[in-house]
This record gives structure tokens, C-alpha cells and sequence, in this order.
């Protein structure tokens, strides 16, 4: 078994007015085999579905000479398959919301398993804030009343924080999680983690650094490399 590539992405893109492509190339040049025009699988549950997300998704990755594809859980279609068009995709893009909620909905049809065998098989799987935190033992989460620290899917091992630049109360929290690695992403920033473990850090926007943390001392930063701009 060769899990494929997963990328936590602290904030920016296409959801967060980056029309660039910078961090979509980088996504896309993890692809194994791609076909000349990647399926790419767009998942906005944590958001409620909204369909300034899934518009956002299709005009960038259509730029890109993707075939994009949206799998909305509200309202939930029994007519279609998710199971296959999981495995249809080379990449699945994962957007930002309330983390709970949306592994809660995922849990309740069996859909985190689907992720999981598509990540078995090598599918490239990809998010932003929440669609980051959920890949992890533990996230840190603004999604309930004061924030937490709330147990993920466990696809990847330790803790991870999104948005560790804007909001300020993120970073002593993440200094304190008891579930290590402790990794965090500024807006900007991307952890890639290959086959499970960490591969690299990289940044669409300069001077912006991940941190991780390894043992009881204060979080540590990795390097981060710059992205092209095109």
C-alpha cells in the first residue's frame, strides 16, 4: 500500500481571493500519473455546500485545465455515487467551515472511509482550514464556543492548526496541545505530507513560515519554500 499525497493548507487560495493558481499548480504537480486534464473533486461540507465556493473552485481549476466536479452533501443525492466519484478524482479539495460538522456528516455515511481508501490508493487529497484540520489526530478548531482542541480523522499523526497569522489565540494553543507533531500554517502556508509523513512546507506568499512542534519546547519553524508565481 502507497498512501498518496495530503496538503494542509493554513489559509489562502482561490477560497480566500488568491486567483493566482499559485498553491492549485502545486496541488496538481503532486498528481501521480495525471492525465492530461486531472479530475479534480471539489468537497464543500463544511461550508454547508455554498455555492460561492463551488463557483470559485470551478472557474479556477477550469483556468487550469482541470475537469472539476463539486460532491454537495446538502442536499444529499441518492441518485449518485460518492463512493465512485471519489475514485474518479485525482485530487480532492476540501473547503473551509465548521470542522465538527462536517466529520460528523462525513461519519454518519460512511464517507470517511471512502477518503481513506482513495488516500490508500494515491489520490492526492487537499483542503483548507477546516478541509486541513480534518486529515489529523487533533485540530484546533474555532468551531465551538471558545475554540478547542477536537479529534480528527487520524489520517496523519499529532495536531494541526490552520491560520496561525490572523488569529492571534492560535498560537499559545498550539504551544500546549498535548498531541505532537503540533504543526502550524499562517495564511499562505502548506504542509505536504507524503505517504504519511512530512515531506515539505511551502508558501505562496513570502516571508510566511510553518512551525512545528516536536516535544514540550515552544513550536520551532520549519523552512518554508517560496512558490512560483506561475
Amino acid at each position: 500500500m502507497s498512501e498518496g499525497s495530503i496538503v494542509a493548507i493554513g489559509g489562502g487560495g482561490f477560497l480566500m481571493d488568491d486567483t493566482s493558481g499559485r498553491q492549485e499548480r502545486y496541488l496538481l504537480s503532486l498528481l501521480r500519473n495525471a492525465p492530461a486534464r486531472p479530475r479534480v473533486l471539489y468537497l464543500g461540507t463544511a461550508g454547508g455546500d455554498g455555492e460561492r465556493g463551488q463557483l470559485r473552485f470551478m472557474t479556477l481549476f477550469t483556468k487550469l485545465g482541470c475537469e472539476p466536479a463539486t460532491l454537495p452533501f446538502f442536499p444529499y443525492d441518492m441518485r449518485r455515487d460518492y463512493r465512485q466519484a471519489v475514485r474518479d478524482a485525482d485530487l480532492v479539495y476540501v473547503g473551509g467551515g465548521n470542522t465538527p460538522a462536517m466529520i460528523a456528516v462525513w461519519r454518519e455515511f460512511g464517507f470517511d472511509a471512502v477518503l481513506r481508501e482513495a488516500w490508500n490508493d494515491g489520490t492526492v487529497l487537499a483542503g483548507i482550514s477546516a478541509g486541513a484540520n480534518c486529515w489529523f489526530e487533533h485540530y484546533i478548531t474555532d468551531s465551538v464556543p471558545g475554540g478547542g482542541v477536537r479529534p480528527g480523522l487520524g489520517f496523519l499523526p499529532g495536531t494541526f492548526c490552520p491560520h496561525l497569522d490572523s488569529e492571534a489565540w492560535r498560537q499559545p494553543m498550539l504551544a500546549e496541545v498535548p498531541g505532537l507533531p503540533a504543526h502550524g500554517a499562517p495564511d499562505g502556508v502548506m504542509l505536504h505530507f507524503a505517504d504519511g509523513a512530512f515531506a515539505e512546507a511551502v508558501t505562496s506568499i513570502d516571508e510566511r513560515q510553518a512551525v512545528r512542534r516536536t516535544d514540550a519546547a515552544a513550536p520551532a519553524a520549519l523552512p518554508t519554500r517560496l512558490l512560483p508565481a506561475s
